[in-house]
């Protein structure tokens, strides 16, 4: 669910899913009692229109297992960004977290598209620890990331007492084009080619964002715009729509300063983002207004300790 955070490391997005490795990292999956669950969630719904066997998946109700024991305490370390989670076939753990956090992971919403959350949801942190006790470990392993969410909205809904809806707003956004000149970069050689190279290192249908100090490079070997313009949602903290008509996969080489969407310090010569999709991509963000999808908290309430 994921994008990027303010800190350093690497982000892989593998199938147009992020996956974290940050100083502050979060992972899915956790419950209190065996349930039945229909995919997919409140976010990313597939049209009713829709036919064939990918539509009939979603109608189907699918056993997702359960965490026998679910442990909720507050974590009292007052120590900022500094939390984790790890997930593995039969347990959960997860340290210095808030309910906004947890909200992102388990509805697949960004977190400045959350609205109606009282002051703690955002400022108190917990430690949880989950367990099955007899874990069905073939079951787990076809477990797709909307049953994943899944758990995570029912413990919510459990434990924190909550209750959402989606709305959508218009709000501001940023449409992604391509610059009069047309793109700077190539589409992905096919698949098995002699010509299919991955750019340093980079997995086909994978993206790499690494960090430093000051700057900020990315590498995407075989992957959508669609990708692009989530991570930089993720970036920038406001929705990038797509506006390119480019539909193919691509390879991406993109470098820019540290700064989040501000010009570059008088001591770097590397460009902020604006500036560098521009020089080294040929494509360009220009504001706009348009509908988003917005998740709206209709009650939360601290959970009892445990």
């Amino acid at each position: 669910m994921m994008g990027i955070k303010p800190g350093k490391g690497l982000i892989l997005i593998m199938d147009e899913r992020v996956s974290r490795t940050l100083g502050c990292t979060r992972s899915l999956v956790f419950l209190s009692a065996l349930f039945v669950v229909l995919v997919p969630g409140v976010f990313g719904q597939t049209n009713a229109g829709q036919s064939g066997t990918a539509s009939q998946a979603t109608r189907t109700e699918t056993r997702v297992p359960a965490f026998d024991v679910v442990s909720i305490k507050p974590n009292k370390s007052s120590s900022g960004n500094n939390n984790s989670t790890s997930f593995s076939s039969e347990s959960f753990s997860a340290t210095n977290v808030s309910v906004k956090m947890l909200l992102e992971d388990a509805y697949d919403v960004k977190q400045d598209l959350i609205y109606g959350l009282p002051g703690w949801a955002s400022s108190d942190r917990f430690d949880i620890n989950a367990k099955i006790v007899e874990p069905d470990l073939e079951l787990l392993k076809k477990l797709t990331p909307k049953q994943a969410e899944g758990m995570l909205q029912a413990i919510l809904v459990d434990r924190f007492q909550l209750k959402v809806h989606t709305e959508t707003k218009t709000l501001p956004v940023y449409e992604m084009v391509v610059v009069k000149d047309g793109p700077k970069f190539k589409a992905s050689a096919p698949e098995g080619s002699p010509e299919d190279k991955s750019p340093n290192g980079v997995a086909r249908g994978a993206m790499t964002v690494q960090s430093s100090v000051q700057n900020t490079e990315l590498t995407g070997h075989a992957i959508p715009l669609a990708s692009l313009a989530n991570m930089l949602t993720d970036q920038l903290h406001r929705t990038v729509i797509d506006k390119t008509g480019l539909t193919g996969q691509y390879d991406l080489l993109l470098k820019w300063t540290a700064d989040d969407g501000t010009d570059a310090s008088s001591d770097s010569s590397t460009p902020s983002i604006f500036t560098a999709l521009q020089e080294q991509l040929g494509l360009k963000l220009q504001s706009a207004k348009g509908p988003v999808d917005t998740l709206v908290v209709d009650r939360v309430e601290l959970p009892s300790e445990n």
